[in-house]
């Protein structure tokens, strides 16, 4: 396995992990849109620039996602953790 289809691994692997944890919180989502960067990344890298224009798209819609999602409360998480 060579050093750029190692990258693309991570990269995906990355996007795969932050996306199954989007609805914790939003730090998940801006982990996302950065995995989904070096998707894009990858994807131009090895020379299929569709892949890498679609991935730079999810980008752009992830951070759009963590920038409208709501913050939660420091007293809610607080609450919770004592139960």
């Amino acid at each position: 396995m060579d050093s750029l289809t190692l990258f693309g691994l991570v990269a995906v692997s990355l996007m795969l992990f932050f996306y199954c944890l989007e609805h914790r919180d939003r730090v998940y989502i801006l982990g996302f849109a950065g995995a989904c960067m070096l998707g894009s990344a990858y994807g131009f890298l090895q020379g299929a620039w569709p892949f890498g224009l679609v991935e730079g798209i999810w980008a752009l819609v992830a951070l759009r996602r963590w920038w409208t999602f709501p913050q939660s409360k420091p007293s809610q998480k607080r609450k919770r953790s004592k139960k």
